[in-house]
């Protein structure tokens, strides 16, 4: 049976390039298949070892993916660290994971560079608590980016090291989940590529910005001093605006606006004062929403609660078969 596994980290808020790209694509596998989804708190500590307000951002994370549309009824969605069974197999898998290995990881070389003063060891073994997180589930179907994909194929080494040192065929190869149809790519206000949290707050929409945040941010974003010639090719940051408008705005407003451009009479002003107003009339149920859960403590404490007796379950049977096969027995 195909199973879906994937993370999601408790740093920052859920953005829009988020919810056109991972979150949607989530949405669409829990229709289809058992999944997995889990807020990844034991990761977060390999680069931040002591958050200001972890309960805070898992909380935030929690109630972001219950408005975006996560269904705790059709998925499991549960906390990384009420699942004690991922630290066990991360144990396991330790004992058979090589430093001359973890130490080629590309991430690992990056945030050591990066980062000198943290180079912990749960940062060299990130990609083993990684694989542990799927392989705990006998996951198959991981929807993963470009730069996960290193460890992924670390996930299928360790799995299959597994298999091969106590001679079982427990663990399946956990495969990158790409969709037929080719994920939304959302570019952000700075005028540079995708939106990201990395590129600073300016350059991010969130899906909970206050009404006035989100007209700021907008009406701040990149542009340039206007196309030289009609029919001119509009520069980065321009066409960025563009791709946001077609996310948001009717194709009337959007083919308005294009027209504008090659005729070389567009203001950019007024540009960005209508998308920010269709914007707005986007995010603001996505705001409600959020809020509205994020007071729910009961709400948010029973879909904690279901999926931690749902990841445990699943768990629970892998662990049984992996201790078994080591040879831990009890006497009593």
């Amino acid at each position: 049976m195909e199973t879906v596994v994937s993370g999601i980290r408790p740093t920052g808020m859920l953005h829009i390039g988020n919810y056109f790209g991972a979150v949607r694509n989530f949405i669409q596998l829990q229709e289809s298949y058992p999944c997995f989804f889990f807020i990844a708190d034991f990761h977060s500590l390999t680069t931040h070892p002591t958050p200001g307000d972890l309960h805070g951002s898992v909380k935030r994370v929690l109630a972001e993916y219950l408005a975006a549309g996560l269904d705790p009824e059709k998925s499991t969605l549960y906390l990384q660290s009420d699942v004690p069974e991922v630290t066990e197999l991360y144990l396991y898998l330790n004992m058979n994971a090589y430093l001359g290995e973890l130490e080629r990881v590309s991430s690992f070389k990056e945030k050591a560079r990066s980062q000198p003063d943290n180079i912990n060891a749960g940062l060299l073994t990130y990609p083993v608590l990684m694989a542990a997180d799927i392989l705990l589930h006998k996951g198959t179907r991981v929807p993963v980016g470009k730069d996960q994909e290193q460890h992924l194929e670390m996930a299928r080494t360790f799995g299959n090291r597994f298999n091969r040192l106590y001679q079982a065929e427990i663990f399946p190869e956990p495969q990158a989940f790409s969709e037929t149809k080719e994920l939304v790519k959302v570019p952000g206000l700075t005028g540079a590529g995708k939106m990201s949290k990395s590129a600073g707050e300016a350059d991010c929409i969130y899906l909970a910005d206050p009404a006035d945040s989100l007209n700021k941010k907008i009406m701040r974003a990149k542009t340039d001093s206007g196309p030289a010639a009609p029919g001119e090719q509009p520069s980065q940051a321009v066409q960025n605006l563009f791709d946001l408008m077609h996310l948001v705005c009717s194709s009337e407003v959007c083919a308005h606006y294009r027209e504008t451009y090659n005729l070389g009479t567009i203001r950019y002003g007024d540009m960005k004062k209508q998308l920010a107003e269709d914007m707005e009339r986007f995010i603001a149920p996505w705001r409600e929403k959020i809020s509205d859960i994020l007071a729910d403590d009961a709400l948010l404490a029973r879909t904690a609660a279901l999926g931690a007796e749902k990841a445990r379950a699943s768990a629970a049977a892998t662990l049984q078969e992996v201790r078994s096969l080591i040879g831990f027995r009890k006497f009593y």
